[in-house]
């Protein structure tokens, strides 16, 4: 089974405003909102593969009660821990126009370290040997800035697979304690070595070092429209980006974490895998808000993915 964790959940609302413009009246012209947070992103996508998996999070309010029904309404199992104040509302300007994708995220949710402690221990009680975690997304005010180191560390020691994707200081303790996979993009990664990399030569390297201090498995750098890079102790595979419209960059990189782990509990291979996400983030950016693409979409781009060693 494929747990997705999301500890800062929100709910997305996303707004099409052409020629969005500062310190101006700006007018939407299309909007819609969908249950938010990167690991629920995740669900929400394994969901269209035909996939099974448990959301889990922190839930608050109206708004963390309109979350639970739109994700019950999506069909997806989940294990939510309700607590008091409000879940956020995040808010995502999309301009056709201007081609930018703006976000202004609420902070969300305080939280106690005896709240998330007890999240903690309900799933690892669940947990089996062989199923996969996933880790994702910001953390609520109130959570020490270990938190995901102490979740992979306990993770692991029921003998899964943990996936890791997040940022700055989230990103660099979270890896001290080995996950199995990460996915950072290449700002992300540059960040955590205080260097700019842009290269998928520099990238890989990179890569090869944390592998090689953290005891990670694989490393996979999203590069935005210019592709990703997959990168294993034995093989590194650079996959060109796929040319779509763009509708929404909300979630794209959450679809690729979602294919991670499906193509990991079904045992793909380095070729599938890498097919697979590049044709997921791609069909979800051609989508509307965070909104999962449909898997038909998905299969017509697995033919266009091209990719090569480096």
């Amino acid at each position: 089974m494929i747990y997705t964790v999301t500890l800062n959940p929100a709910l997305d609302k996303t707004v099409e405003i052409p020629s969005f413009t500062i310190d101006s009246v700006n007018r939407i012209t299309a909007m819609r909102t969908d249950p938010g947070g990167k690991g629920i992103n995740v669900s929400k996508v394994i969901s269209k593969f035909g996939g099974k998996s448990v959301a889990t999070g922190i839930l608050g309010g109206a708004t963390g009660n309109a979350i639970k029904s739109m994700v019950d309404k999506l069909g997806l199992e989940s294990s939510f821990c309700f607590t008091e104040g409000e879940t956020r509302t995040n808010l995502k300007v999309v301009d056709l126009v201007g081609h930018t994708n703006t976000d202004i995220n609420e902070p969300g949710l305080v939280v106690t370290e005896e709240l998330l402690d007890g999240m903690l221990q309900e799933l690892l009680s669940k947990l089996q040997t062989g199923d996969i975690v996933v880790l994702s997304g910001s953390l609520p005010k109130g959570a020490p800035a270990d938190t995901y180191y102490t979740w992979v560390s306990a993770c692991q020691q029921k003998d899964v697979k943990v996936i890791l994707d997040a940022d700055g200081d989230l990103l660099a303790a979270g890896i001290k304690a080995s996950p199995y996979l990460i996915k950072p993009n290449n700002h992300e990664l540059s960040r955590l070595f205080a260097e700019t990399l842009e290269t998928p030569e520099e990238l890989e390297s990179a890569a090869h070092k944390l592998m090689k201090k953290h005891g990670i498995a694989k490393v996979v750098v999203s590069m935005g429209g210019a592709g990703a890079l997959y990168v294993t102790k034995d093989r590194t595979l650079y996959a060109e980006g796929l040319k779509v419209t763009v509708g929404s960059t909300v979630g794209a990189g959450d679809s690729v974490v979602a294919a991670l782990a499906y193509a990991e509990e079904k045992g793909m291979s380095l070729e599938e895998t890498i097919r697979l996400s590049m044709a997921t983030g791609a069909a979800n950016v051609m989508c509307s808000g965070s909104q999962a693409a449909e898997y038909e979409v998905i299969e017509s781009l697995i033919p266009k993915v091209v990719f090569r060693s480096l």
